[in-house]
């Protein structure tokens, strides 16, 4: 039988490795000029899918105008207007739209194709905010128009750019694939063991939040990162690096927001993009197989992994299109990178000068696209540093600590300048003007009893205690007591890794729950799974361990089966869950969203034709989505409605009128999400 090829011989006899790696190198480039190169052949701009018709008096000069229909899937009002370099005009349902720049307005229509006509000069382009979403509005895609009237209009997949979503995924894939080669000698030294555990994990986590995905209904600013995340794409595929096509939702960084536009071309509506963020946190949570080996023990890493997977804010934050879930994947990342830089360095001093530069530099990348996903993520570059200093042999530290100061924030820096086209031109300018937007203060919630904006620096660190189950908090403790005790590299670690998450406790984000300290969770996971090793030592049984992970993984999967499908207000046993917290004033609760849809689906079912429907007890109104006709007889006086909507009653208060009854609760873990009153 032939024996495979020794890592050290050339790969072809008589190809130099260099040669090899230089070829190599040339087929993603080759891959993605391909890609780009069908998407300019195949795609169609959408004002070419519009008929050319001759112009009116009434357009602006220099201006051509087109015609045909727009598909409208779901009747209500519907936002659109174009960005335009100069004056433009848009005529749709009556109404008229006319000015230079970014302009829009609100009209109602109902479901199903409707006329437009819009004249501009070259460069302008649509854009829209169909019934379903807000934020920032989006490219209107060709596939919602059509040059032909309403009354023969016809539309194919109507809100997607499925060409435009297969490349993006495409050359994701490329850039996968390509990194895994790079790292094709490390990845080889990982042991099968460790490889089938994390597959089982990855699975696991992914079916997790796949099952019912959308069940807890749409949340508070998914519909912003989904729309900037489809024009980002467009943008990206286009080859349009333009500032102005770059400014949508600029507050925040484009890496998260990349990632979801993926999956926002492939549908109208969030699916797809849900379905990629189940599988960043799941690989997330997978990476502590190996990081849990290297620190402690196999097992250890396995139980962490599994533990990350089920903890209820994990699987909840999951299921958004939000930052959180490729938070969690670049931290956890991060973190094994820099536990990685020393293994195995070559013998001769120079190259291994030279590998432990290389390795510090790909620390750097990770911490610049955790940065560039969510700006508090920076503080990855203190726990890698320390994690790389810690680690760091005695013979190396010096060096260590010259190239890491130096190499990761210079390649950090460049990372998140590259990735992000809006800083190309002005880079601090931008940078700035993005601080300046997120210094708005957030709406006040409860904590502790209060109604407050600005909660203590300990909010965090009483949130992880409210929202981790009791059972792993346990756990947290008997593992407090082995790293304590243990006093060793691992465990100094481990305290970096909970510790540094939570200096966000220094930033105007103190807000929203475990939301901006989510590492922090990570870090929960292995310590608790460090405690459960311990017990099932001193318990000197045979089969312990596999007893405890076995009751552990039952605890959580009961846990998740209770709170289903609302685990964004999951509140633990030691706080009395989330009907005691609700009930006192504790914590936030129903403040995402969570079950308006449920409410107002009750709504739709039982109003009769254009009755009066009062949302504005709804506090996250813009999630709110009536029958269409509904929308028109819509009234802000409750005395004068027939259904009224009071979401999240026991936080937001609201006057519901003496002679309106309750008719339908949404109701989970003692908290009352929402209730439907109907009057006379």
């Amino acid at each position: 039988m032939r024996q495979p090829r020794a890592l050290t011989q050339e790969p072809l006899a008589g190809v130099p490795r260099r040669r090899m790696r230089r070829f190599w190198g040339v087929v993603p480039i080759v891959v993605v000029i391909g890609l780009l190169g069908l998407r300019a052949w195949l795609h169609v701009e959408p004002l070419d899918r519009l008929a050319v018709v001759a112009g009116e008096p009434a357009d602006p000069p220099g201006t051509v105008a087109r015609s045909g229909s727009i598909a409208i899937t779901r009747g209500g009002p519907v936002i659109i207007g174009f960005l335009s370099p100069g004056e433009a005009r848009l005529v749709f349902a009556g109404s008229n739209v006319q000015g230079h720049g970014l302009v829009h307005s609100r009209i109602i229509v109902p479901h199903g194709a409707v006329a437009i006509r819009f004249a501009a000069p070259p460069g302008a382009r649509l854009v829209w905010s169909p019934v379903g979403r807000r934020g920032d509005p989006e490219y209107l895609p060709a596939s919602s128009l059509s040059p032909e009237p309403p009354a023969r209009a016809v539309f194919e997949h109507p809100g997607t750019a499925l060409l435009d979503g297969a490349v993006a995924l495409g050359l994701l894939i490329t850039l996968i694939v390509s990194l895994c080669i790079l790292a094709r000698g490390r990845l080889a030294a990982v042991s099968r063991t460790t490889w089938l555990a994390m597959a089982i994990v990855l699975v696991a986590g992914v079916a997790v939040r796949w099952l019912d995905l959308g069940g807890f209904g749409q949340t508070w600013d998914e519909d912003t990162n989904w729309a900037a995340g489809r024009n980002y794409i467009t943008n990206l595929v286009g080859l349009d690096f333009s500032d102005a096509s770059w400014h949508w939702n600029y507050e925040h960084p484009p890496i998260m927001k990349l990632l979801a536009g993926i999956g926002a071309q492939l549908a109208d509506g969030f699916g797809p993009a849900r379905m990629m963020s189940a599988i960043w946190i799941a690989l997330g949570c997978a990476l502590l197989v190996p990081i849990g080996t290297r620190l402690f023990r196999p097992r250890i890493g396995v139980l962490a992994a599994a533990i990350a997977t089920l903890l209820p804010p994990m699987v909840a934050h999951g299921q958004i299109v939000g930052h959180e879930a490729p938070t969690v994947l670049w931290w956890a990342l991060g973190i094994l990178l820099a536990l990685g830089v020393h293994d195995y360095l070559p013998p001769e001093p120079r190259q291994a000068s030279h590998a432990l530069r290389f390795r510090l530099a790909w620390v750097g990348v990770v911490i610049g696209i955790a940065i560039a996903s969510r700006f508090v993520n920076g503080l990855l570059g203190p726990l890698c540093a320390a994690i790389v200093v810690i680690q760091a042999p005695k013979a190396w530290r010096r060096e260590t600590l010259i190239w890491g100061a130096s190499l990761m924030p210079v390649v950090a820096l460049a990372t998140i300048y590259l990735v992000w086209p809006r800083l190309w031109g002005h880079p601090i300018a931008s940078l700035v003007e993005s601080f300046h937007k997120l210094d708005n203060g957030h709406a006040p919630e409860p904590f502790l009893g209060a109604i407050t904006n600005h909660p203590p620096p300990y909010y965090f660190v009483v949130y992880l205690a409210a929202t981790v189950p009791l059972g792993i908090l346990a756990a947290v403790a008997a593992g407090s007591v082995r790293l304590i005790t243990a006093r060793d590299r691992s465990a100094l670690i481990a305290l970096c890794w909970l510790a540094i998450p939570l200096g966000a406790a220094a930033s105007p984000v103190r807000q929203d729950g475990v939301r901006y300290v989510m590492p922090c969770l990570l870090a929960l996971a292995m310590i608790a799974a460090t405690g459960l090793d311990l017990i099932a030592i001193w318990l000197k049984l045979r089969h312990a361990f596999v007893a405890l992970v076995a009751l552990v993984v039952t605890y959580l999967v009961l846990t998740l089966i209770h709170i289903h499908p609302y685990y964004l207000d999951y509140f633990a046993e030691q706080v009395g869950g989330g009907g005691q917290v609700a009930m006192r004033g504790w914590f936030e609760t129903a403040w995402w969203g969570e079950g308006v849809d449920r409410a107002v689906d009750y709504v739709n079912t039982h109003a009769l034709p254009s009755a009066r429907v009062h949302r504005a007890c709804i506090l996250p109104a813009h999630l709110a989505w009536f029958r269409e006709d509904l929308w028109t007889p819509m009234t802000n006086n409750a005395s004068e409605a027939t259904w009224i909507v009071h979401y999240s009653p026991t936080s937001y208060r609201c006057q519901i009128p003496r002679d309106a009854r309750a008719v339908f609760t949404v109701v989970s873990d003692g908290v009352t999400y929402a209730t439907v009153y109907q009057r006379p």
